[in-house]
């Protein structure tokens, strides 16, 4: 199966000869819920523009559903963006004068979906977090927790194929942030992609595939460690069922 996202090799240098990322290489699969987690200046933020298609890598390649997006022009960048990518933010960036609804409309702009299709999407993606009886309420009057349900409604409107989290609990307290997290697992159970940026340990350590960055390069990669215990396990029963059958 094709991944959802392959970065292979990929490096981020600038000015100085500073670089913000360092041959990084990763692979996330269709239903995976991660974290990638790292301190300040570790380079998340940089890998997550390129995960988005927001920057271009110095080197490197950046694939989405097997297609190659070096090669792409700003316009196709744009429109792949719009068809399968969903992006959540720490800030929420809601536009004040427009209800829940007419927000995670917007979502759809770039996905070519005609206008009078675009509010009975909205109020599906809007129940789909449990916020459809606050579909018509302005930002101002949700609260925080609810505004970052809208915002996630608004990235899942257009079905894309990988939804990028960055610090989506940051604006958030301790109740609202579980609530937040909570929602993206059931999410994800129910088949969405999600890849969640984050500072903080404790929330990485709860999601099933953890990513550690740091200085630029990926130090951790709790799948990549078990794929490899379980290589060695096999290789160790494979290497015993040989011992077991040979001759005396």
């Amino acid at each position: 199966m094709t991944p959802v996202l392959s970065v292979r090799g990929v490096g981020m240098a600038y000015g100085g000869g500073v670089k913000a990322l360092d041959n990084v290489s990763l692979t996330i699969e269709e239903g995976e819920l991660l974290a990638i987690v790292g301190p300040s200046g570790s380079g998340k933020s940089t890998l997550l523009h390129i995960m988005g298609t927001l920057d271009r890598p110095t080197s490197g390649t950046v694939e989405i559903d097997g297609e190659d997006v070096m090669s792409l022009s700003d316009r196709e960048l744009s429109a792949l963006r719009g068809r399968q990518l969903g992006f959540v933010f720490q800030q929420f960036h809601l536009t004040d004068g427009l209800s829940a609804w007419e927000n995670v409309a917007t979502g759809l702009l770039y996905a070519g979906v005609p206008r009078r299709s675009r509010r009975p999407r909205a109020l599906e993606a809007l129940a789909r977090v449990g916020l459809d009886h606050r579909s018509g309420h302005l930002p101002q009057q949700l609260s925080g927790g609810e505004r970052q349900r809208a915002a996630i409604a608004r990235a899942l409107v257009h079905e894309p194929m990988l939804v990028l989290a960055d610090e989506p609990t940051g604006a958030l307290d301790t109740t609202n942030g579980t609530a937040v997290l909570d929602l993206l697992s059931a999410l994800n159970d129910d088949g969405t992609t999600i890849a969640v940026i984050t500072h903080d340990r404790d929330i990485a350590s709860l999601l099933p595939r953890t990513v550690e960055l740091r200085d630029g390069r990926i130090v951790t990669d709790t799948r990549a460690e078990a794929q490899a215990e379980g290589r060695a396990e096999a290789q160790g029963l494979a290497d015993t069922q040989k011992v077991r059958k040979a001759p005396a």
